[in-house]
């Protein structure tokens, strides 16, 4: 039979920020019987800070007293109960890896998140302000069943990824300044795996248009999980959340498309300028199977900014599309946080025009599927690079 357990959390800070504590009750839920007390000193912190580190001391002594517990968290703090059950974005950098520290807690555990009255919470309040008076290491008492040992862990540092974000404008000092105040975020996702994919075979606009492979439709289910924390935690926690859907009118881009759109209620619109460049008569091959039939043209076209396969598209004409369809994108969605589904090369091609690099830009970035790059463009005034090809979630 699965035990039941309530934990009761609270922290506080006197100055705010200013020397903090917090404290942290485990009970049996069928009996009441109190089974930890954690008071627990901080140092220097905020009231927010101190309550995430009351809830995640908690959590590690109910699970170190049985990790298949079912837990019920009461907290007068709405702002950690509503973070936690993640209906409200969690901005400010201290608390992101505090959350991120928490929900590795709870990943796979049976945990409900309740607000109470600050007057039920008198018990966590108490030992809150014990830490606060001691200003001494933590106290752990284990008051009920056999001894038990766990160790508490540190509170972590705020995620070097968001420590230095502006999220008005350019995060580098180095930036120029810029009059615009409302970036406009474009995530890139390259769409998921096809048949053509998996056999290393070229594949672009006009050409046999395949749909995702089953490896496809599940990196694509796999990166339309990650896009739905944004906001809420892991890695771009301090970002705001995505608010449409742009894509390529390729059948493997708008499929892609239609599956993250769908994990996060949001619109979708096609711009027909981010489809893959043409490889013409090329289509469906190896390289090995262009090196062998046109060996001369396969040999220029490689590096080349003006060369173009027969029936395809020349780089130097690919860009001036991208372009196009970035420009659009900008327009159309100034300010917004924009999910934009493509190929590797008009990936390639945005990152490019971001960066102000050099033709080379079109052959250097790996871009994976379902892989994740982030920018962010003021307009034509300013841009910057967030990530490159994450590919962690997949």
């Amino acid at each position: 039979m699965t035990r039941k357990l309530i934990i009761e959390a609270d922290g506080g800070s006197r100055g705010n920020p200013g020397s903090a504590g917090s404290g942290s009750v485990v009970l049996d839920a069928d009996t009441g019987e109190v089974l930890f007390e954690v008071a627990r000193y901080i140092g220097l912190a905020t009231n927010n800070v101190a309550e995430y580190v009351a809830l995640i001391s908690g959590l590690e002594a109910a699970f170190a007293f049985d990790s298949d517990a079912s837990i019920l968290v009461k907290m007068d703090s709405k702002l950690v109960i509503e973070q936690m059950a993640g209906r409200w974005k969690i901005k400010h950098p201290d608390m992101q890896q505090l959350a991120i520290q928490a929900q590795a807690l709870v990943r796979g555990k049976s945990v409900l998140w309740q607000w109470i009255p600050r007057e039920q919470n008198s018990r966590a309040d108490a030992l809150a302000n014990k830490a606060m008076d001691q200003e001494a290491d933590s106290v752990v008492s284990k008051l009920a069943g056999e001894p038990s040992s766990f160790e508490l862990h540190p509170p972590s540092a705020p995620l070097a990824a968001s420590i230095e974000f502006n999220a008005a404008m350019p995060s580098s000092i180095r930036a120029p300044l810029v009059t615009a105040t409302s970036p406009t975020s474009i995530i890139l996702v390259r769409h998921g795996r096809t048949e053509l994919t998996e056999s290393k075979k070229i594949s672009g606009r006009g050409g046999q248009n395949p749909p995702l492979s089953p490896a496809g439709i599940a990196d694509a289910m796999a990166v339309a999980e990650e896009l739905a924390k944004i906001s809420k935690t892991g890695p771009w926690a301090f970002f705001d959340e995505p608010q449409v859907v742009i894509t390529s009118p390729i059948e493997r881009a708008n499929q892609t498309a239609r599956i993250i759109a769908d994990r996060m209620n949001l619109p979708v619109f096609t711009n027909d300028n981010l489809a893959e460049i043409s490889f013409g008569t090329w289509d469906g091959l190896t390289g090995e199977e262009v090196a062998e039939r046109d060996p001369e043209l396969w040999k220029e076209w490689r590096g080349s900014f003006t060369a173009s396969p027969p029936k395809g598209e020349a780089l130097k004409d690919f860009d001036a599309r991208v372009k196009r369809g970035l420009d659009a994108v900008l327009s159309e969605h100034a300010g917004k946080v924009v999910v934009l589904v493509s190929h590797v090369m008009p990936i390639r091609g945005i990152l490019r025009a971001v960066l102000d690099a050099g033709e080379a830009a079109y052959w250097r970035p790996l871009i994976s599927p379902c892989s994740i790059s982030i920018i962010r463009c003021w307009g034509n005034q300013a841009a910057e690079v967030i990530a490159v090809n994450s590919t962690s979630h997949l």
